[in-house]
């Protein structure tokens, strides 16, 4: 389950570490992710936060609007306000949303799984076989019993 994994923003201010695999990674093609992108979606690697080692700079905390009307905390460089990561209220702090274009080979962390997949945009071609959801999905059927625990675990260290 151990990984290295390298990433930070465009000026270089910011960099940090991912230091076990993630818990999922998620392709999501909702509207406000689409906006916030300026994309067709994102790819966010969902990772403990205790496991998300920040290497040299700090990142600031720009509370976001969310879809879910309980807002997000983006979590960018301040120099070059790219984003980083996210904390979504539902998850709380303990669980970080890693932009996955922020790292140094994003490429190692293909979506497991594409959500809100209602929205997507029409052109787009999902490939053959990818789990989709047309918006969230239940946890409890999608993440291994290994990943519900280290959820579980890190949202105990939060309390």
């Amino acid at each position: 389950m151990a990984v290295s994994a390298e990433g930070g923003c465009t000026c270089r201010r910011v960099r940090f570490r991912l230091t076990v695999a993630p818990l999922i990674v998620h392709g999501c093609h909702c509207t406000w992710c689409q906006r916030e992108t300026g994309s067709a979606f994102a790819i966010n690697v969902l990772i403990e936060r205790a496991c998300l080692e920040v290497l040299s700079g700090e990142p600031e905390t720009v509370p976001t609007p969310s879809a879910s009307g309980k807002g997000q905390d983006i979590l960018r460089c301040p120099a070059c306000k790219v984003a980083l990561w996210s904390h979504y209220a539902d998850a709380g702090p303990s669980i970080a949303f890693v932009r996955a274009g922020t790292l140094d080979d994003p490429a190692q962390f293909p979506p497991d799984i594409h959500i809100f997949t209602e929205s997507k945009h029409p052109w787009l071609q999902l490939p053959a076989g990818s789990p989709s959801v047309p918006e969230f999905y239940n946890p409890r059927q999608v993440w291994s019993p290994e990943t519900l625990a280290r959820y579980k675990a890190a949202q105990q260290r939060r309390a």
